[in-house]
């Protein structure tokens, strides 16, 4: 992993570099649009189609799922995870920081009172998050600090969920 992780990380940088140069030129092309579509399927089971990729979601059998795919706060566990691995290598590479793995564990607390609705006071998403970054790198602490702060600052899944968002739901009918 480490000789791909050197040979790419100067492309990963040009890339990172174009990217920023050309958003600075032109602050629209920053601007984008992510989408995934979800259809219900047998039970609890959901596919979701985002670009070219097929996720399956699914309760476990404990919630009256068949554990066909993780659930969706597990995604968003998932999600955070992924986010905060691939933001840590990119400011990595950015900053030429050497970094030969990174791994990322999260976990959340539910309270299932609120999404089965025993007690509506009780909120149905998250009350806590951890999340535990374990880098290796033979790089100086103090350019780890700097790494920490610019992943802290600029992953955007640790915005999402640490910042409301204002979410648009449109529920549509249609009859059959």
């Amino acid at each position: 992993m480490t000789l791909a992780t050197r040979t790419s990380d100067n492309d990963l940088k040009s890339i990172i570099l174009g990217t920023q140069d050309a958003i600075r030129a032109d602050p629209e092309k920053g601007k984008v649009t992510f989408r995934s579509a979800c259809t219900s399927a047998e039970g609890f089971r959901t596919e979701a189609k985002i670009r070219d990729h097929k996720l399956t979601a699914d309760f476990s059998e404990a919630l009256g799922g068949h554990n066909a795919g993780p659930s969706p706060v597990e995604l968003v566990l998932a999600s955070i995870g992924t986010c905060q691995a691939m933001t840590y290598r990119a400011y990595a590479t950015a900053m030429d920081i050497p970094l030969e793995e990174i791994e990322v564990e999260v976990e959340g607390d539910i309270d299932l009172r609120g999404f089965l609705a025993v007690d509506d006071s009780v909120r149905p998403g998250f009350e806590a998050l951890r999340v535990k970054v374990r880098l290796v790198s033979d790089a100086p602490r103090d350019q780890i600090e700097m790494l920490r702060t610019a992943s802290d600052t600029h992953c955007p899944l640790r915005d999402i969920v640490a910042n409301t968002v204002p979410v648009a739901l449109e529920v549509q009918q249609q009859t059959t």
